[in-house]
């Protein structure tokens, strides 16, 4: 059983065609096209009772962050959007700044995982996401069959 990442991209083509020429000769990527853009990074653990999905994003809060389940597919986004302020004495803007940054990430989850009991939690810049398992997928301990 694994989780297996699905890219949501509404405009596919583009993005294709930009990874194409983003790819230097050795095989690396370079990041030109991606300002603005950050795709924090991912772990995902599973043990005999569940799956946890760990993204790395400091600095954000809990509301930041929008986790959804539709169709066995599991959705993390986030928006952020920061406004710096100068302005003289009288009011007028000498210089206004503002960054934009957002993600998207999803993933199709196995027939195993328990939909109605997933949590997620979000501590010291790690947003964790716990997808238990179905009762009946878990590890059954080893028994002894006896032959009749």
């Amino acid at each position: 059983m694994t989780l297996t990442k699905r890219t949501v991209d509404n405009n596919w083509l583009p993005s294709m065609i930009d990874d194409m020429f983003k790819t230097d000769w050795l095989g690396g990527t370079s990041n030109v096209n991606n300002i603005g853009v950050s795709i924090p990074a991912v772990n995902i653990m599973e043990s005999d009772d569940d799956f946890s999905v760990l993204v790395a994003a400091p600095g954000k809060t809990k509301e930041d962050f929008n986790i959804e389940l539709d169709n066995d597919v599991l959705t993390i986004s986030s928006e952020a959007k920061e406004v710096k302020d100068n302005t003289s004495e009288d009011g007028k803007f000498t210089r206004k700044e503002f960054s934009y940054n957002s993600f998207k990430r999803a993933f199709s989850l196995p027939e195993t995982i328990n939909n109605q009991n997933i949590s997620a939690t979000y501590e010291q810049g790690v947003l964790r996401i716990t997808l238990p398992k179905k009762e009946e997928s878990k590890v059954q301990a080893k028994r002894m069959i006896e032959i009749s």
